[in-house]
């Protein structure tokens, strides 16, 4: 019996340290890969329902070809209510990433991606009215802490107010975040009702039913006419879809539950390092503030009870 057959509680210690560090640089390597989403987003130029299509394309292509090497083809069926989870998680992970695309020219890849990593707190309210979850104390006590954070991290509240310096448009692009945000939300609450679903399987639908769902936008808005558009949409198909979460998924197997809630923030912290390092974007010191008390909060929710 090889120990890849054993229950973890089972493995002998120097074998579960080496899974673990292996899971740790798993979850770290994928979270930094999908900081360079916005990167993509940006050079690719196109109109972000364009640019969805093209992810959920080429993702659903990589993805299948993940599954099929591994051997997992069969768990690709659906059955019964699988078939409405997939259907209504991918419209709305569809929906998710069109505001999340919209938002980032309008505001920055940094501040776009940090407010949207505000989602947990809707998951938490979310599993409270819709599946009756009551939360925790230290949960409620971290939600007003992390929409604080929030607030801060926008940059409304800075010696010059973002929608003063940048215009109206700042705030629809927060507007636009926050409305990714709570689209993604649902789509982890929708996924929590249907436990049966392999995660790479549900990602494999939802990109199939993007693909489908947006077939008439390359009609509308027309073809990326420069061949280095097709490279940056076929990179976030195939580089943040399929490549980083086949490496997620494969740390996360390896890995606490614990753990993956604080590895989780290697995404929103590569995403800001990024765009200082390339675009120059850079953070008040308010705006550090708040990202500290939305990570601290957010940690705090998402962070299994002893």
């Amino acid at each position: 019996m090889t120990t890849r057959s054993l229950p973890t509680a089972l493995l002998p210690a120097s074998v579960k340290f080496t899974r673990e560090r292996q899971g740790l640089w798993l979850m770290t390597a994928g979270g930094v890969v999908l900081g360079t989403v916005g990167i993509f987003v940006q050079e690719a130029y196109q109109h972000p329902l364009l640019t969805v299509w093209f992810r959920c394309v080429f993702g659903a292509l990589a993805l299948l070809l993940w599954i099929a090497a591994t051997g997992m083809l069969g768990a690709l069926r659906l059955h019964g209510r699988s078939w409405w989870v997939a259907g209504a998680s991918g419209c709305l992970m569809v929906l998710n990433w069109a505001l999340f695309f919209a938002a980032i020219p309008r505001t920055s890849i940094a501040v776009a991606t940090v407010v949207f990593h505000i989602q947990p707190i809707w998951v938490m309210i979310f599993a409270a009215v819709f599946l009756h979850e009551a939360p925790s104390r230290r949960q409620w006590i971290a939600t007003p802490v992390a929409l604080l954070g929030l607030v801060l991290t926008t940059g409304l509240l800075s010696d010059r107010g973002a929608v003063q310096a940048f215009g109206n448009d700042y705030l629809v692009g927060l507007l636009l975040c926050l409305g990714g945000s709570l689209s993604y939300a649902a789509v982890t609450v929708l996924a929590s009702t249907s436990k049966a679903i392999p995660a790479f399987t549900l990602s494999f639908w939802q990109c199939a039913v993007g693909a489908v769902l947006l077939a008439w936008v390359p009609l509308v808005w027309g073809w990326p006419g420069q061949a280095a558009a097709w490279a940056w949409l076929a990179g976030l198909g195939v580089i943040h879809t399929g490549l980083a979460y086949a490496v997620l998924f494969a740390g996360m197997a390896r890995l606490k539950l614990g753990q993956i809630a604080v590895l989780q923030f290697v995404y929103p912290l590569a995403a800001v390092l990024f765009d200082w390092g390339i675009y120059g974007t850079t953070f008040t010191v308010v705006q550090w503030v708040g990202v500290a008390l939305m990570g601290l909060a957010v940690w705090a929710i998402r962070k299994p009870a002893a």
